[in-house]
């Protein structure tokens, strides 16, 4: 049930002057939540109220961290379109908008991870390798598992270029070792599964 429409005026300026008072004390993946929320709560429009409130999240969001910009976030309500008017209804009953911030925090959270284990992102960051990192990956994906040396021989790269790639793709969990401890010399690496 909305508000009686004469409060709507007044009830979206609050909503405006709160979030410009809090914005930086509250995060935006919070905030914006809370926002989207909010502006549902108050109906100011016959239709598309739902609509405009992830739009004026993902903008805020965006403004926080233009990465945001090109999340689906809207699509992946749309997957979840059952829960997620059942989780604002949850909270108006409640008076309290908790548990729709952990909803939007759980779709925000799990659309990143859709997007960062499709396909197409996996092709993409293979454009941003260089072309030794490529080839050592390569390299590694022939072989199952392979040492350093081997490395530095199949591909002809020099020892320490390939060293320096192998210590930054173990950082970032692109291959693993299997051995006998970091510290083996004769430790072997894979791709991570």
């Amino acid at each position: 049930m909305a508000p009686p429409h004469k409060l709507v005026p007044s009830l979206m300026d609050n909503l405006f002057h709160w979030m410009n008072e809090v914005k930086d004390k509250i995060n935006p993946l919070i905030l914006s939540s809370i926002f989207h929320y909010e502006f549902v709560f108050i109906h100011p429009f016959h239709d598309g109220n739902g609509r405009t409130a992830r739009l004026w999240q993902t903008a805020i969001l965006s403004h926080w961290e233009k990465a945001f910009t090109y999340l689906p976030i809207e699509s992946m309500i749309r997957k979840n379109q059952e829960e997620y008017y059942r989780v604002i209804q949850n909270c108006n009953n409640a008076g309290e908008s908790t548990e729709f911030i952990e909803f939007m925090l759980k779709i925000i959270n799990d659309t990143i991870d859709e997007l960062m284990n499709s396909k197409e992102m996996k092709d993409k960051s293979q454009l941003l390798l260089s072309e030794n990192e490529t080839k050592i990956i390569e390299c590694i994906k022939r072989n199952v598992l392979i040492g350093a040396k081997e490395i530095i021989e199949e591909t002809n790269i020099a020892d320490r270029t390939v060293r320096r790639i192998l210590k930054k793709l173990l950082d970032n969990n692109t291959i693993e070792t299997a051995g006998n401890g970091e510290n083996d010399p004769n430790k072997k690496y894979k791709i991570t599964e």
